[in-house]
Protein backbone atom coordinates (compact mmCIF):
# COMPACT_ATOMS: atom_id res chain seq x y z
CA UNK A 1 0.00 0.00 0.00
CA UNK A 2 1.76 3.36 -1.16
CA UNK A 3 1.24 5.73 1.66
CA UNK A 4 -0.92 8.91 0.42
CA UNK A 5 0.70 12.50 0.27
CA UNK A 6 -1.18 15.64 -0.06
CA UNK A 7 0.73 18.47 -0.73
CA UNK A 8 -0.42 22.43 -0.25
CA UNK A 9 0.67 24.61 -3.52
CA UNK A 10 0.12 28.03 -1.78
CA UNK A 11 1.51 29.48 -5.18
CA UNK A 12 2.06 33.41 -5.35
CA UNK A 13 -0.21 33.99 -2.37
CA UNK A 14 0.46 35.00 1.43
CA UNK A 15 3.03 37.29 3.17
CA UNK A 16 5.20 35.33 5.60
CA UNK A 17 2.89 36.83 8.63
CA UNK A 18 -0.24 35.39 6.76
CA UNK A 19 1.90 31.79 5.95
CA UNK A 20 2.41 31.66 9.99
CA UNK A 21 -1.27 32.11 10.82
CA UNK A 22 -2.58 29.70 8.04
CA UNK A 23 0.20 27.01 9.75
CA UNK A 24 -0.67 27.40 12.96
CA UNK A 25 -4.25 26.29 11.97
CA UNK A 26 -3.15 23.32 9.92
CA UNK A 27 -0.67 22.58 13.22
CA UNK A 28 -3.67 22.02 15.45
CA UNK A 29 -6.13 20.06 13.05
CA UNK A 30 -3.87 18.10 11.51
CA UNK A 31 -2.48 14.72 13.22
CA UNK A 32 -2.44 12.27 10.51
CA UNK A 33 0.28 10.01 10.32
CA UNK A 34 -1.31 7.40 7.65
CA UNK A 35 -0.86 10.23 5.25
CA UNK A 36 2.45 12.80 4.21
CA UNK A 37 1.04 16.20 4.40
CA UNK A 38 3.43 18.81 2.97
CA UNK A 39 3.08 22.62 2.59
CA UNK A 40 4.56 24.69 -0.38
CA UNK A 41 4.49 28.14 0.30
CA UNK A 42 6.13 30.80 -1.91
CA UNK A 43 9.81 31.57 -1.29
CA UNK A 44 9.55 34.87 0.91
CA UNK A 45 7.74 32.74 3.69
CA UNK A 46 10.04 29.35 3.88
CA UNK A 47 11.94 30.39 6.24
CA UNK A 48 8.65 31.57 9.03
CA UNK A 49 7.02 28.72 7.43
CA UNK A 50 10.17 26.49 8.42
CA UNK A 51 9.98 27.81 12.24
CA UNK A 52 6.35 26.42 12.65
CA UNK A 53 7.41 23.09 11.76
CA UNK A 54 9.53 21.76 14.27
CA UNK A 55 8.23 18.39 16.20
CA UNK A 56 5.39 18.49 13.48
CA UNK A 57 4.16 15.85 10.82
CA UNK A 58 4.09 18.81 8.02
CA UNK A 59 6.55 18.86 5.83
CA UNK A 60 7.83 22.43 3.98
CA UNK A 61 8.10 21.85 0.24
CA UNK A 62 9.01 24.29 -2.06
CA UNK A 63 7.64 25.90 -5.40
CA UNK A 64 10.16 25.82 -8.10
CA UNK A 65 14.12 25.58 -7.84
CA UNK A 66 16.66 26.36 -10.18
CA UNK A 67 19.03 23.84 -11.66
CA UNK A 68 22.89 25.02 -10.39
CA UNK A 69 23.52 25.19 -7.18
CA UNK A 70 25.17 28.39 -7.31
CA UNK A 71 26.04 31.18 -9.71
CA UNK A 72 25.41 34.53 -11.38
CA UNK A 73 21.58 34.03 -11.86
CA UNK A 74 19.77 36.88 -10.79
CA UNK A 75 16.17 35.85 -8.84
CA UNK A 76 16.87 32.33 -9.22
CA UNK A 77 16.51 29.77 -5.89
CA UNK A 78 18.64 26.97 -6.24
CA UNK A 79 18.25 23.40 -4.36
CA UNK A 80 21.29 23.84 -1.43
CA UNK A 81 19.04 26.74 -0.80
CA UNK A 82 15.94 25.52 -0.09
CA UNK A 83 17.66 22.58 1.43
CA UNK A 84 19.14 25.08 4.05
CA UNK A 85 16.01 26.06 5.00
CA UNK A 86 14.78 22.89 5.74
CA UNK A 87 12.73 22.14 2.75
CA UNK A 88 12.18 18.02 2.17
CA UNK A 89 10.34 18.24 -0.93
CA UNK A 90 9.79 20.28 -4.70
CA UNK A 91 7.24 21.15 -7.08
CA UNK A 92 8.73 20.99 -10.67
CA UNK A 93 7.20 21.92 -13.90
CA UNK A 94 4.16 23.02 -13.12
CA UNK A 95 1.90 23.48 -15.82
CA UNK A 96 1.52 27.42 -15.08
CA UNK A 97 5.54 27.53 -15.16
CA UNK A 98 5.09 25.99 -18.02
CA UNK A 99 2.81 27.75 -19.78
CA UNK A 100 3.58 31.35 -17.98
CA UNK A 101 7.12 30.91 -18.00
CA UNK A 102 8.45 28.88 -20.64
CA UNK A 103 9.41 25.23 -18.84
CA UNK A 104 10.71 23.17 -20.97
CA UNK A 105 10.80 19.42 -20.46
CA UNK A 106 14.68 19.72 -20.79
CA UNK A 107 14.48 22.03 -18.09
CA UNK A 108 12.19 20.10 -16.02
CA UNK A 109 14.66 17.55 -16.28
CA UNK A 110 17.57 19.55 -15.31
CA UNK A 111 15.35 21.07 -12.04
CA UNK A 112 14.85 17.28 -11.33
CA UNK A 113 18.26 16.46 -10.89
CA UNK A 114 19.21 18.92 -9.30
CA UNK A 115 16.22 18.06 -6.83
CA UNK A 116 17.57 14.70 -6.05
CA UNK A 117 21.21 15.62 -5.87
CA UNK A 118 20.40 17.37 -2.87
CA UNK A 119 18.20 15.52 -1.12
CA UNK A 120 14.53 16.99 -1.64
CA UNK A 121 11.54 14.65 -2.78
CA UNK A 122 10.19 16.38 -6.36
CA UNK A 123 6.91 16.17 -7.20
CA UNK A 124 6.92 16.51 -11.13
CA UNK A 125 3.99 17.56 -12.46
CA UNK A 126 2.54 16.43 -16.34
CA UNK A 127 -1.08 16.59 -17.98
CA UNK A 128 -2.15 18.01 -21.10
CA UNK A 129 -4.50 21.41 -22.22
CA UNK A 130 -7.92 20.85 -23.08
CA UNK A 131 -7.47 21.34 -26.77
CA UNK A 132 -4.57 18.06 -26.47
CA UNK A 133 -7.97 16.64 -24.58
CA UNK A 134 -10.19 17.10 -27.34
CA UNK A 135 -7.98 15.69 -30.01
CA UNK A 136 -7.26 12.55 -27.94
CA UNK A 137 -3.71 13.29 -27.25
CA UNK A 138 -3.90 12.90 -23.78
CA UNK A 139 -1.47 10.02 -24.04
CA UNK A 140 0.97 11.06 -26.11
CA UNK A 141 1.24 14.14 -24.36
CA UNK A 142 2.25 12.57 -21.11
CA UNK A 143 4.09 10.27 -22.47
CA UNK A 144 6.49 12.76 -23.63
CA UNK A 145 6.56 14.41 -20.62
CA UNK A 146 7.07 11.38 -18.37
CA UNK A 147 9.69 10.50 -20.48
CA UNK A 148 11.29 13.75 -20.91
CA UNK A 149 11.44 14.63 -17.68
CA UNK A 150 12.70 11.00 -16.59
CA UNK A 151 14.65 9.88 -18.87
CA UNK A 152 18.65 9.01 -18.09
CA UNK A 153 17.44 8.32 -13.92
CA UNK A 154 18.58 5.15 -12.64
CA UNK A 155 15.35 2.74 -10.89
CA UNK A 156 16.48 4.21 -7.45
CA UNK A 157 15.91 7.51 -8.79
CA UNK A 158 12.96 7.60 -9.98
CA UNK A 159 11.46 5.62 -6.95
CA UNK A 160 12.81 8.46 -5.02
CA UNK A 161 9.94 10.88 -6.82
CA UNK A 162 6.60 11.48 -6.97
CA UNK A 163 4.37 12.71 -9.91
CA UNK A 164 1.33 14.58 -10.18
CA UNK A 165 -1.01 14.15 -13.02
CA UNK A 166 -2.47 17.88 -13.10
CA UNK A 167 -4.72 18.26 -16.47
CA UNK A 168 -3.98 21.94 -17.38
CA UNK A 169 -8.02 22.08 -18.20
CA UNK A 170 -9.01 21.63 -14.40
CA UNK A 171 -6.22 23.94 -12.48
CA UNK A 172 -8.23 26.84 -11.28
CA UNK A 173 -11.05 26.48 -13.34
CA UNK A 174 -13.51 24.50 -10.72
CA UNK A 175 -13.55 21.87 -13.22
CA UNK A 176 -11.77 19.02 -12.42
CA UNK A 177 -11.10 15.53 -13.97
CA UNK A 178 -13.71 12.59 -13.21
CA UNK A 179 -12.66 9.75 -10.80
CA UNK A 180 -12.24 8.27 -14.22
CA UNK A 181 -10.74 10.43 -15.98
CA UNK A 182 -7.77 10.57 -12.95
CA UNK A 183 -7.46 7.05 -12.79
CA UNK A 184 -7.05 6.21 -16.81
CA UNK A 185 -4.69 9.15 -17.00
CA UNK A 186 -2.68 7.73 -13.74
CA UNK A 187 -3.10 4.14 -14.65
CA UNK A 188 -0.80 5.14 -17.92
CA UNK A 189 1.76 6.83 -16.17
CA UNK A 190 2.05 3.87 -13.85
CA UNK A 191 2.54 1.78 -17.07
CA UNK A 192 5.67 4.22 -18.57
CA UNK A 193 7.06 3.74 -15.28
CA UNK A 194 6.83 -0.37 -15.33
CA UNK A 195 8.13 -0.31 -18.89
CA UNK A 196 10.94 2.01 -17.99
CA UNK A 197 12.00 0.95 -14.43
CA UNK A 198 10.25 -2.16 -13.93
CA UNK A 199 7.20 -3.37 -11.78
CA UNK A 200 8.73 -2.86 -8.23
CA UNK A 201 9.80 1.10 -9.31
CA UNK A 202 6.07 0.74 -10.94
CA UNK A 203 4.71 -0.28 -7.87
CA UNK A 204 6.41 2.30 -5.17
CA UNK A 205 6.08 5.45 -6.90
CA UNK A 206 3.12 7.45 -5.89
CA UNK A 207 1.10 9.43 -8.17
CA UNK A 208 -0.77 12.30 -7.41
CA UNK A 209 -3.79 14.26 -8.83
CA UNK A 210 -3.86 17.87 -9.25
CA UNK A 211 -6.45 20.29 -10.75
CA UNK A 212 -9.51 21.58 -8.56
CA UNK A 213 -9.36 19.32 -6.00
CA UNK A 214 -11.87 20.38 -2.78
CA UNK A 215 -13.16 19.12 0.02
CA UNK A 216 -16.42 18.09 -1.70
CA UNK A 217 -14.59 16.05 -4.77
CA UNK A 218 -11.54 14.87 -2.68
CA UNK A 219 -12.54 11.55 -1.88
CA UNK A 220 -14.25 9.55 -4.89
CA UNK A 221 -10.69 10.93 -6.23
CA UNK A 222 -8.47 9.40 -4.26
CA UNK A 223 -10.46 5.79 -3.98
CA UNK A 224 -9.42 5.41 -7.14
CA UNK A 225 -6.06 2.92 -7.29
CA UNK A 226 -3.89 4.71 -9.04
CA UNK A 227 -4.33 8.09 -7.05
CA UNK A 228 -2.20 8.32 -4.44
CA UNK A 229 -2.84 11.62 -3.17
CA UNK A 230 -3.39 15.17 -4.29
CA UNK A 231 -1.39 18.19 -5.15
CA UNK A 232 -4.06 20.87 -3.75
CA UNK A 233 -3.79 24.87 -5.00
CA UNK A 234 -6.40 27.20 -4.03
CA UNK A 235 -8.14 24.93 -1.37
CA UNK A 236 -4.74 24.64 0.45
CA UNK A 237 -5.21 28.33 1.44
CA UNK A 238 -8.30 27.57 3.63
CA UNK A 239 -7.37 25.47 6.75
CA UNK A 240 -10.13 24.03 6.67
CA UNK A 241 -10.43 22.73 3.61
CA UNK A 242 -7.01 21.17 3.50
CA UNK A 243 -7.69 19.36 6.33
CA UNK A 244 -10.84 17.72 5.36
CA UNK A 245 -8.73 16.50 1.83
CA UNK A 246 -5.72 15.23 4.64
CA UNK A 247 -8.79 13.13 6.32
CA UNK A 248 -9.89 11.93 2.84
CA UNK A 249 -6.96 10.53 1.81
CA UNK A 250 -6.83 8.75 5.22
CA UNK A 251 -10.55 7.60 4.71
CA UNK A 252 -9.71 6.71 1.47
CA UNK A 253 -7.27 4.09 1.84
CA UNK A 254 -8.49 2.64 4.10
CA UNK A 255 -11.68 1.30 2.12
CA UNK A 256 -9.78 0.62 -0.77
CA UNK A 257 -7.21 -1.68 1.40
Amino acid sequence: MRRPVIAGNWKCNLTSREAVALVQQLKASLDRPTVDVVVCPPFTALAAVASQLTNTSIALGAQDLFWEPQGAFTGEVSAPMLADLGCRYCIIGHSERRQSFGETDDRVHKKLRAALQHGLTPIVCVGETLKEREANRTFEVVRRQVQGALHGLSAKEVGALILAYEPVWAIGTGRNATPAQAQEAQAFIRRLLKDGWGAPVAEAVRIQYGGSVNASNALELLQQPDVDGALVGGASLNAEAFTAIVKSAAEAKLVTR
